[in-house]
């Protein structure tokens, strides 16, 4: 230990590193990034598959650094209300111009996920139970210091709670349909694991979109998401949640440049469908950490494109498809031009 003139200087511990162990404000350990780290083993493996030989990312995937003041007024009230953004933690190339743009999308029930999906960059361990009570009227002050007139509120799966967080959710849409009123809501929530009571509660609690993300093609859900997730379980989920509330739009969301084929991708349209889902997004896959899959393949602005006219003509409502679209990506003008038909 140093000193100064005799007295002990106590060095702060250091932020953990992707892959690492760390305690959590809250008392219990997480993993940083969600995934642990890959050994020099697998990545070599990795390697000799053709998986790390993609190159440096494409013209058309470059995103502005965040900044500017209106970025710097939603920081600070995320921040004064001890809010989680999905922005953040999922590190979302999007997050400067969403918050420049006055809004944000909400990540309920803490930082820390129960699942370790290997796409995503959300820390993953066991809150063991924790919730802050509070977050339901933070989040509807929030809205409302905001003058949003479109949240997407998002969470990380919590396995721990005995509904997976669906009363949770139900409280803070309530709360902010209390405050405000004429906000629309969407709720981009976990699968509940199946359980449809669990998809009731929310579907009850006066949203407007209810979305849940299949992620990837049915080949690859194995390969991508936690073994707790399933594609024929979000097709399940997307589906209840239509036929009990009609009136409710459905919303789900792919990454590509995984591995999939453009028949697969077709195929899995025409399953979301039939389901029935309404709304889908289109994005490409971007490897958070050394740690996660390696991207297979960069999707172009055209195929892209192509891509949105076979979905529009699957009969989906509308299909919001690019580079660096993500499932809450400018998810207030599609509503918006919903309503206008």
């Amino acid at each position: 230990m140093s000193q100064f003139k005799g007295i002990p200087i106590v060095e702060p511990p250091r932020p953990a590193r992707s892959g690492e162990k760390y305690v959590t404000p809250q008392g219990f350990t997480a993993i940083k990034d969600g995934i642990k780290p890959v050994t020099a083993a697998a990545a070599a493996t990795a390697s000799t598959a053709g998986t790390s030989g993609i190159g440096r990312k494409p013209p058309w995937l470059r995103a502005r650094a965040p900044m500017g003041a209106a970025f710097a007024e939603v920081k600070g009230i995320v921040r004064e209300h001890r809010l989680s953004t999905v922005c953040e933690e999922a590190k979302c190339p999007n997050m400067g111009e969403c918050w420049n743009a006055g809004t944000a999308t909400i990540m309920l029930m803490g930082a820390v996920c129960t699942r370790a999906c290997r796409f995503c960059a959300v820390d993953t361990g066991n809150p063991r139970g924790w919730l802050d009570p509070e977050e339901p009227e933070n989040v509807a002050r929030s809205v409302e210091l905001m003058g949003l007139k479109y949240v997407v509120l998002t969470s990380v799966d919590r396995d721990d709670l005995a509904d997976g967080g669906a009363a949770h959710y139900a409280a803070a849409i309530r709360a902010i349909k209390r405050r405000n009123p004429a906000t629309a809501v969407e709720a981009l929530t976990p699968d509940f694991a199946g359980v449809m009571r669990d998809v009731q509660t929310v579907m009850d609690s006066g949203l407007d979109v209810f979305a849940q993300n299949i992620e990837t093609v049915e080949r690859l859900t194995r390969k991508a998401r936690d073994p707790r997730a399933g594609y024929a379980q979000t097709l399940e989920v997307l589906g209840s949640a239509k036929r009990y509330r009609p009136a409710v739009l459905t919303k789900t969301s792919l990454m590509l440049g995984l591995g999939e084929t453009d028949e697969e991708l077709r195929a899995c349209i025409e399953d979301l469908r039939a389901a029935p889902v309404d709304i889908l997004t289109l994005g490409q896959y971007l490897q958070p950490t050394a740690n996660h899959l390696q991207v297979e393949r960069f999707v172009t602005p055209d195929q892209f494109a192509q891509y949105r006219e076979w979905a529009l003509e699957a009969g989906f409502l509308e299909c919001v498809s690019g580079p660096l679209v993500r499932s809450s990506y400018r998810a207030e003008t599609t509503l918006a031009r919903y309503l206008e038909q």
